[in-house]
């Protein structure tokens, strides 16, 4: 299976590069949301799920928008233009990794600090593919 651009985010860059420009304002920290502000304050970012297929069919928080970060470099035109996005992967680095390169890009966005583990840690909610209570693999 074809990445879309290499299997790094330097690989994300340079597809990206050859796309139209930036869509966002960039972000200026760079820092991490905990799962518990983000939650507070869901309405106001646009949650990026980056993480493979099966782990997202067996729990993601709901109102993600799903794409594997292996076709990130490829999918940028899917972003919402104008939101803060807020990335998030099983544990953070996998998110971590796409925040770097989405903030080189010009895109404000953020990781959730300790992915989708910290999110259920923290008691709140995942679904599964058929909307029922999900699990992280």
């Amino acid at each position: 299976m074809s990445t879309g651009y290499g299997g790094s985010m330097s690989g994300l860059l340079r597809a990206s590069r050859a796309r139209s420009s930036p869509r966002c304002a960039p972000g200026t920290q760079n820092g991490a949301m905990t799962p518990d502000d983000f939650s507070k304050r869901r309405a106001e970012f646009h949650l990026l799920d980056v993480r493979e297929d099966d782990e997202w069919q067996a729990g993601h928080i709901d109102g993600a928008q799903h794409i594997p970060l292996g076709e990130l470099g490829d999918r940028l035109g899917e972003l919402p233009s104008g939101r803060h996005i807020v990335a998030v992967c099983r544990s953070g680095g996998r998110s971590g990794n796409a925040v770097r390169g989405l903030r080189q890009l010009g895109y404000d966005a953020d990781n959730l600090d300790g992915g989708v583990t910290a999110w259920t840690r923290a008691g709140l909610p995942l679904v599964d593919a058929n909307g029922r209570p999900g699990r992280v693999i």
